[in-house]
């Protein structure tokens, strides 16, 4: 029992190696990477890794289920998927996951869900070989070879080994392997091949999405803060807002903002000219935001009362969806909307062949 737990961790290691990248999961690995959270469980089995099945069960008419290498639990088409490959479904997935045994009905509902997934990859292969997808020898070799090679295994007699050690045979695993990139490319072909974005619907995107796009982009600003006296009241607030027009003045005359921000703002910002340095939206009073960004850089504002004095804000500069931003960000629309039509197209496809496919569940 020592041994098979130690070993969890390289069988997780392996399911990783062996089919990351692949668009859709191996029958021993369903719901990996899934959102839902099984329930809470005791304490693990004593055996966390199964052998690995190295084919599909044909049936055929007037064969007795006894014949069969386990139980049927459910028939697809004419494909058989058994009790045994359902319970090395639950203790992969417990292996990669490193989850407990789960028991009663979270147990239940988690087999209910394996079993789908099960069903689904059974579908998407019988429609491979419909589609008379091939996949040579040569490419099976290839992934195995990139698999050995992030093992650090130098031959296949030593990989061979290390499948044993956790339960799986080469062959099982090459027969296994061919069976994820038959359905890689027939979803390639039923999906991926059928979707494409146009550039007005990129605009569309960016029109509609703008300001959220651009939440993420810089502006820096300067201000001269003018404080009324408290003690004063409203004559203070009328002192304060006096001298700001006057400073606005200056402005117009010409005169340098930073220098006039030294001498006249009543902010410690007037130190550095005014400068508030770096800002990103949401960062300053919407009030005071929305006024200095209604400027275009190098323009400086009317004297603004806020809840603190009054205020002469210059936009020094401005990010802005233009030029390489712009191309960017046009590239990640691009992907957002890619991805949106792939995940639709591939459930219309899924809900399609499942309608044609004859299943029996006899769980």
């Amino acid at each position: 029992m020592r041994g098979r737990r130690a070993a969890a961790p390289l069988l997780s290691l392996l399911l990783l190696l062996l089919f990351s990248g692949c668009s859709s999961l191996p029958s021993w690995m369903p719901l990996i990477g899934k959102s839902e959270p099984p329930a809470e469980a005791p304490t693990p089995p004593a055996s966390t890794s199964a052998p690995l099945l190295s084919a599909r069960d044909p049936i055929a008419n007037g064969t007795d289920s006894s014949d069969l290498l386990d139980r049927v639990i459910c028939v697809v088409n004419n494909d058989a998927i058994t009790m045994y490959e359902l319970d090395e479904a639950e203790l992969y997935y417990l292996a990669e996951t490193r989850e407990k045994m789960q028991e009663g009905e979270a147990r239940k509902v988690l087999r209910g869900r394996l079993l789908e997934n099960l069903i689904e990859n059974r579908i998407q292969l019988q429609q491979a070989e419909r589609e008379k997808v091939v996949v040579e020898d040569s490419e099976v070799a290839e992934n195995i070879a990139d698999v050995m090679k992030k093992l650090k295994v130098t031959d296949e007699k030593q990989f061979d080994q290390v499948m044993k050690s956790q339960g799986l045979t080469l062959e099982a695993v090459k027969k296994r392997m061919r069976e994820q990139l038959m359905v890689q490319r027939v979803i390639r072909r039923k999906v991926a091949l059928r979707i494409s974005v146009t550039e007005q619907e990129i605009d569309k995107y960016l029109s509609e999405n703008r300001e959220k796009l651009e939440t993420g982009l810089t502006f820096s600003a300067r201000h001269i803060l003018f404080q009324p006296d408290p003690a004063k009241g409203e004559e203070g607030w009328l002192e304060s807002r006096k001298r700001a027009e006057e400073v606005y003045g200056y402005l117009l005359e010409g005169q340098d903002f930073a220098e006039l921000a030294k001498k006249y703002s009543d902010d410690p910002s007037a130190k550095d000219g005014g400068s508030l340095g770096p800002l990103k939206k949401g960062e300053l009073a919407p009030d005071i935001e929305e006024a200095i960004l209604r400027l275009t850089p190098g323009e400086a504002s009317t004297p603004f009362r806020s809840q603190v004095g009054y205020h002469i804000f210059r936009l020094d500069s401005r990010e802005t969806l233009t030029g390489e931003a712009l191309a960017q960000v046009r590239g990640q629309v691009r992907e957002i909307l890619y991805r949106q039509k792939y995940d639709a197209r591939l459930k219309e496809w899924l809900a399609e062949i499942r309608e044609r496919a004859i299943i029996d569940v006899r769980l």
